[in-house]
């Protein structure tokens, strides 16, 4: 059985710097999700935080990937632009990206959507 390589991206922010975030996920919201999928037989399971160098995305850990998890909240702007580069072109390489929460901001989803994620909506009542 060929297993599939997950990477799990979290910022890993407001598990340290917001008490009741720290309460839920002391170990953050992407080794949560990790421990889960690591009970997955075909999957290998890593992860990565902003606070690492290169924010854990070097070239080598990205094609070592065949799946990216991102979950991005409150640091959007952090990630550095070689590293949004760096990932968007192993996307288009064929890894695949899911985005979670607030990740529709982050810079690699924008810039793989080409647009600005911002989310619109009205209640009208209307019938779509």
């Amino acid at each position: 059985m060929q297993q599939v390589r997950v990477l799990v991206w979290g910022e890993f922010i407001q598990e340290r710097t917001e008490e009741a975030v720290a309460r839920v996920y002391p170990r953050g919201i992407h080794e949560a999700i990790a421990e889960h999928l690591r009970k997955q037989p075909d999957m290998v399971v890593r992860t990565a935080t902003l606070e690492e160098p290169e924010h854990g995305l070097s070239e080598a850990v990205l094609k070592d990937t065949d799946v990216l998890i991102w979950w991005g909240h409150v640091a959007h702007d952090k990630v550095s632009d070689h590293v949004v580069e760096r990932v968007c072109r192993r996307v288009l390489e064929g890894m695949g990206l899911i985005v979670l929460h607030s990740a529709h901001y982050s810079k690699p989803f924008r810039r793989l959507m080409g647009t600005s994620c911002s989310l619109k909506w009205r209640e009208a009542g209307e019938k779509e």
